[in-house]
């Protein structure tokens, strides 16, 4: 597979990464066997870069990494992580703000060493900033990190423009990992000319839209208490029918191209620029090899016109978080 460098400081990384979320938690259950062997065939296809977090699942999701990276070495790898959100013993997120205070930093930092048996983390970053908390402690702690060998790349996460510069000011930021899809083209007025003048790489996921690009969503799908998308707007009635027609649109694009609704979207980002990594949340080897063609899509001019014609910038209905997050979001500020 093609391979991306991550901004001016960060690692080479395969063009395409691997979001493991679903395989621990709010996308409904998922098959323990499979994902691993989906994470098998991803390392095996030539992905390099898993992307997770020490709240997917509680831990569980790291644990998966675990297992799952076994018969590789370590170094053939790259481990994405975020902290800083907190968890009940029912699945749910407490109400406060993320905790990424310094001492967080190093106390969430010893627990995802362990959980994932291995002395480094290759990017670690704050899965949201705390307003109480100013970026550059955060950052300065990580920094403390990268000091002392536990990690490798400091990575920010869903921040705005004038977040990412304060980062970048305390120590060089390997990349912005932020929503970036079709439906999602918010980045492209201010953080990703941003991102680019500081020389930082976007790893972007929710590049299918949470599946609503898939080209596999069907209006009456049943979604399970545990699946956050039965609390998105972009999935709720009128809302879903509208976002549907535009799958529809571009899938006539798609049939013509030789290729998926999925492939299309995803080398739809992919074709932002090379300092772009999109993340794909397969879950099945299924879907993976799917997504995995994309990797060898090459969009033509007239092709990502008639893209962007059947999605056009800002045609989605609905927002891609309910509001009451949304306002949380320094990235939305």
């Amino acid at each position: 597979m093609e391979s991306r460098k991550l901004g001016a400081t960060g690692p080479v990384v395969s063009a395409i990464g691997l979001g493991a979320m679903g395989m621990s938690d709010l996308y409904g259950p998922a098959d323990e066997a499979e994902s691993i062997a989906t994470i098998h065939a991803a390392i095996d296809a030539g992905i390099t870069l898993i992307d997770t977090a020490d709240f997917y699942g509680s831990g569980h999701n790291e644990l998966l990494i675990r297992e799952a990276i076994k018969p590789y070495r370590r170094e053939d790898v790259t481990i994405s992580v975020k902290f800083g959100s907190r968890r009940d013993p029912f699945g749910g997120f407490t109400p406060v703000g993320s905790d990424v205070s310094a001492a967080a930093v190093k106390d969430r930092l010893a627990f995802t060493l362990r959980r994932l048996n291995t002395d480094y983390v290759d990017i670690y970053r704050p899965t949201r900033i705390n307003p109480q908390v100013p970026v550059e402690e955060t950052v300065g702690a990580i920094k403390e990190m990268v000091e002392a060998g536990l990690v490798r790349h400091i990575g920010m996460s869903e921040v705005g423009a004038q977040t990412l510069r304060r980062a970048a000011a305390v120590h060089p930021i390997s990349d912005l990992q932020i929503e970036y899809s079709l439906l999602s083209r918010g980045i492209e007025a201010e953080i990703l000319p941003a991102a680019r003048e500081l020389g930082i790489g976007v790893t972007a996921y929710g590049v299918l839209s949470r599946g609503l690009l898939s080209g596999h969503w069907t209006p009456g799908r049943h979604l399970t208490d545990r699946d956050f998308r039965g609390m998105s707007p972009r999935f709720q009635g009128e809302n879903l029918e509208a976002n549907l027609r535009l799958v529809e649109a571009l899938r006539e694009v798609a049939v013509d191209l030789g290729a998926t609704v999925a492939q299309v979207a995803i080398a739809w980002v992919a074709s932002r620029g090379r300092d772009v990594v999109p993340l794909v949340g397969a879950r099945r080897r299924d879907r993976l090899g799917e997504s995995l063609a994309a990797a060898s899509l090459t969009l033509s001019p007239e092709a990502l016109a008639r893209i962007e014609a059947a999605v056009p910038a800002g045609a989605a209905s609905g927002s891609r978080y309910a509001d009451v997050i949304l306002t949380s979001m320094d990235s939305e500020r």
